[in-house]
C-alpha cells in the first residue's frame, strides 16, 4: 500500500540541490546534494521523488530528502532529462509542478543555446 501523500511541501531543484520547503511558509524542510552546480530536474509522483542532474537519476524521500537509490545512466551524457512515471500522479498539484518543470528545461535549453 502506498504511503500518503504529504501536501506541506514545494520541491525545487537548483544548483545540484533538491530543496523542500514548506509550502504555506516557504521555509526550507530539507536539502540534498545530489551532483555538480548544475540545472536539476525534479518530478514527484504517487509515492517518490525524482531528480535527474549532470546525467545522472536519483530517487528520493519526499519527506527527509534521503537518496533511496540512484543510476548515473553511464553512456549518456549530461543533457536535461524528461522525467515520467507509470505511477498516478494524485493531486492536481503534480500537475502545475509538471508544467513548472518543462518550463524550467525550455529556459535552460534556451540559456545554453546562446
Amino acid at each position: 500500500m502506498a504511503r500518503r501523500r504529504s501536501s506541506s511541501l514545494v520541491y525545487l531543484g537548483i544548483k545540484g540541490h533538491v530543496i523542500a520547503l514548506n509550502r504555506l511558509t516557504g521555509d526550507e524542510v530539507w536539502k540534498t546534494e545530489l551532483k555538480g552546480s548544475s540545472f536539476v530536474q525534479v518530478f514527484r509522483d504517487e509515492e517518490y521523488l525524482y531528480a535527474a542532474a549532470r546525467g545522472e537519476i536519483f530517487c528520493l524521500a519526499p519527506d527527509s530528502g534521503q537518496v533511496l537509490w540512484h543510476n548515473p545512466l553511464k553512456g549518456l551524457g549530461w543533457d536535461i532529462a524528461s522525467l515520467a512515471s507509470d505511477a498516478p500522479l494524485g493531486p492536481a498539484g503534480d500537475i502545475s509542478l509538471m508544467a513548472t518543470s518543462v518550463q524550467r528545461q525550455r529556459h535552460a535549453a534556451a540559456a545554453s543555446a546562446t
